[in-house]
């Protein structure tokens, strides 16, 4: 089993409970941890042997465009995708991270890690 992993993906999106954050936007970072099992690429050296990246990125990039009140629901809504369209992945573990939360304090972001 290997971990294929895809860190700090950087978006601008339109998530958050206050409607001035899904109308202003913010920077939001992804990163995403994948198990599959990569010995036949390891041995082939093809990349449809194994779970190519761009492609994750690009399930990703879509799902982040779909304005979204919570964290937690954009997240749960990549994991699907994710899973939906690469079938020999066994387990995923997703970091989403907002940019300078509108919280009222200075702060750096705020995240969710989700597993499934």
């Amino acid at each position: 089993m290997s971990i294929i992993s895809i860190e700090n993906m950087k978006f601008y999106a339109y998530h958050g409970c206050f409607e001035e954050e899904r109308h202003v936007g913010t920077s939001f970072l992804v990163s995403i941890r994948m198990q599959t099992d990569t010995s036949k690429a390891e041995i082939t050296d093809n990349i449809d042997d194994t779970v190519d990246y761009s492609k994750v990125y690009a399930v990703i990039k879509q799902e982040m465009s779909v304005s979204s009140h919570l964290l937690e629901h954009v997240g749960r809504r990549i994991i699907s995708a994710i899973k939906k369209e690469f079938k020999d992945i066994e387990k995923i573990s997703l970091k989403i991270s907002k940019l300078n939360p509108p919280v009222g304090r200075q702060m750096d972001n705020v995240s969710v890690i989700l597993e499934g």
